[in-house]
Formats: structure tokens, sequence, C-alpha cells
């Protein structure tokens, strides 16, 4: 048994994990991070960091070059809908007003990032490797963790507080909640790739194309070549079929020819893209379904607290799950600073955040910004001649808005915030 009085349990070194890791070493908090996997790669394709979590990585220190190695600054969101023609567009980051950059990064390289930076501030086994947490129990002072190995070994780590960043299939969650429904599968299967091509309008667009059963999403996630004009682009493909049948296959990640798909798409060419082209330039394409699991009430048990996709993992449609991840680490930091490593600092987290984020989640299903595309199909099948005819831009925008108000990063709003940790604060020992 290994005995850590005031230390913070974290498990998973995903964003979230690694962010609160950051945070902790911040405010002067001991941490032990407990991961499953071996050896951390740089696994998965594009997400976006919005403003309110890439002002949070700045306050860490991490800066603008070094987010710029790893991604794009995003200039543009952008709907087009089926027959070329754009329903909605609107400038992103620094360009809408925001004293922060929204950024498009690969995954795995943003995953690595935090992790170099942590292995800077505390040294190279800041994160313990091959160890899976596959238990809790509560104590009268903290929490007793149960971890174990892929050779069988099994030990205790006790510490103050455990934080469950866990992800989608989250031991602590099941735990917690052990009748939770199964995972929820709208019906919306997924091909994700990444192709060398010419990137679209601005440069540094996010660009989603199509109605809302069958559509496109594509945005570079580095600059283009100074020589080739191409850049590295991740497109993600999406059909919608009946789920009644449920997901027959066990593989959530596996990966597909081109020819498992492509005929969805055959016919999607126009003068500025040629779709077919794209997912074709991709070495390797992988399958999976769009899922998310109901919200649940509570986040606490004594003293185990989840965070980021244990907590609410959502559906993509709102480019937000990562950046929320990021947000939660930092809200609990603060929570540290004002009560300490005990309950009540995670039954404020909680408090604070749990219904708020529990409706972004519900809003995702509706599509989230991509419930224009809904609107548009229901008024006109999706073909137009005049957007404004059909839909006009004050309704647009007022879909728009109140998607970015509910998920926290409204540009009045968190323009005028106060930092969530202020410069040099210390956890009072």
């Amino acid at each position: 048994m290994e005995k850590h009085d005031k230390a913070i349990v974290i498990a998973g070194a995903g964003i979230g994990g690694l962010t609160l890791a950051l945070t902790l070493h911040q405010i002067g908090v001991h941490c032990i991070v407990l991961e499953s996997v071996g050896v951390l790669k740089p696994l998965g394709v594009g997400i976006n960091l919005q403003p309110n979590a890439v002002r949070e990585l700045y306050d860490l220190g991490i800066n603008a070059s070094e987010l710029d190695q790893i991604g794009i600054q995003t200039k543009e969101w952008a709907l087009v809908g089926r027959n070329g023609k754009d329903v909605y567009a609107e400038p992103r980051g620094i360009s809408a007003g925001y004293q922060w950059p929204q950024y498009s990064v690969h995954r795995g390289q943003l995953q690595l990032l935090l992790y170099e930076k942590l292995k800077e501030r505390l040294g190279p086994n800041c994160v313990r490797t091959d160890a899976r947490v596959t238990a809790y129990r509560n104590t009268e002072n903290g929490v007793a963790v149960s971890v174990s190995n892929r050779a069988g070994q099994t030990s205790d780590v006790i510490g103050a507080l455990l934080i469950g960043a866990d992800g989608l299939h989250s031991v602590v969650r099941a735990q917690m909640h052990p009748n939770q429904p199964p995972i929820s599968w709208s019906g919306a299967i997924l091909w994700r790739g990444v192709s060398e091509a010419k990137p679209l309008r601005t440069g540094a667009s996010f660009v989603g194309l199509g109605s809302h059963t069958k559509r496109m999403v594509m945005y570079p996630i580095g600059p283009a070549h100074p020589e080739t004009g191409l850049a590295t682009i991740n497109w993600i493909a999406e059909v919608t079929v009946d789920p009644s049948a449920g997901w027959g296959d066990s593989d959530w990640n596996k990966q597909v020819d081109l020819d498992h798909f492509v005929h969805h798409f055959k016919d999607w060419q126009y003068e500025w893209l040629d779709v077919p082209a794209l997912v074709a330039g991709a070495t390797e394409i992988f399958e999976y379904p769009m899922v998310d699991r109901d919200p649940i009430d509570n986040w606490v048990d004594g003293n185990v607290l989840l965070i980021g996709d244990a907590a609410h993992v959502m559906y993509p449609t709102g480019s937000n799950g990562a950046s929320q991840a990021i947000v939660d680490a930092r809200i609990l930091g603060a929570a540290i600073l004002a009560h300490g490593t005990n309950a009540l600092a995670i039954q404020s987290v909680e408090q604070r955040l749990c219904a708020e984020v529990s409706a972004v989640v519900l809003r995702n299903r509706s599509a989230g910004p991509f419930r224009l595309l809904n609107v548009l199909d229901e008024r006109c099948g999706g073909v137009f001649d005049d957007i404004e005819q059909v839909f006009p831009a004050v309704e647009r925008e007022e879909i728009m808005r109140d998607y970015k108000t509910a998920a926290g990063y409204a540009a009045e709003k968190l323009n005028a915030a106060e930092p969530t940790i202020a410069s040099g604060a210390k956890i009072q020992s």
C-alpha cells in the first residue's frame, strides 16, 4: 500500500488528466497520475480548442508558438449546403473579437505537448504508465485506489482525492454509477482521416458540408507548405442510419478501406472541392460510431470526482469536448485553492458544472451548431437559391449565439471574465 495523504490521484493521462496535473503543480499540490497504457503515443486525429480552453493553456505557460507547432489558428467556421452554397459563415478566434485564438490541432500531438510540459516540471516519472485504476474505496480521510498492470500485479494508492479522467469507458464512473444506461448511439457513423490537400476558403477554415443526415467536416491542422501549397487536412465523413439494431461491431475504432464508405459521397464534387479525391488521399481511415452517454445527476462520490469525457462525453458536433475537459481541470484547480484538497472542493465543481455541461451534452445531441442544417433541411430539403429567402441571417445568428453562450465561449463574457486561477496563486499549506 502506498500512502500519499495530501496527494490527488488522477486516473487517466489524456487531455483532461494532464491539464489537471499541470494545474495542480502550478498551485503547489502533489498529484499522482495513473495511466493504463504502457506508452503514451500521439493517437487520434484533429480536434478544435475553443478560445476558453486556449486561455487556460496560456495561463499554464503553454504559448502560441508551441501550439502553432501542433496546429493552426482557426480563422473561420462555415456551413455549406449540399448544393455547395454558403449557409452560414463567421470569423473565429482573434478575428471574431476574442482575446485568445481558436486552434485546430492534432489530438495526440496536444496530449504529447501536455505530457512533455509535465515531464519538464515534475520529472520523467510524472505519469505512471501500465497502471490501470480498477476500483476505489472512500475512507474517513481520503480514498484508496486499486491499481493493476498487464502482468496481473495489483496495489493500492492512498490519496486525499481521486479524479476520474479515464474517458468514455471510465472505470471510475462505472463504479460510481453501476446502473448507468449503456453508451448511446444515434445512428451516425463516422469515418475519419487526414489527407494532404489544398486548404479551403481562408486557408484556416473549419467547413461543414452537406445535410444533417450526410455531411463532411474538413479543416487543416497545420499551415500549408510554402512550396506545395498543401496542408494536412483533417476530415470527417458522417452518415446517419437506423440505430435500432445497435452498433454490431465490437471494434469502436477500426481501420477500413476507402471503398467501405466513399460511395456515399461519390458525386460530392464542386469547383472548390472534390470530396472523393480528398478522402482518397488518406493513408489510414478509421470508422466508429458517434456516441455519448446520458447525463448523470452527480459527478461526486465522497472523495471522488469525474471530469472530462468520464463526466460528460459529448458528440463532436460542437467541437468543444476537449475544451471542456481543459476547463474542468482548471475550475477544479480554482476550487482546491478556495477549499483545499477535500470533498468540499470537488462538490463545488459539481455544483458549478454538472447541470450546465449536461445541458450542452443534450444540445450536441440536437446537432449543436450544426442544427442550422437541420432547420434548413426542414424548410427546403437543403436546396436553395437564396439562403435569406428560406433562413434569414437573424435566425441563423441567434442559433449560433445561443450555442456559444451555453458552451461557455461567448466572446463578450469570456473576454470580461477574470482568470480562472490568478497568476502566482498557491494553496495554503
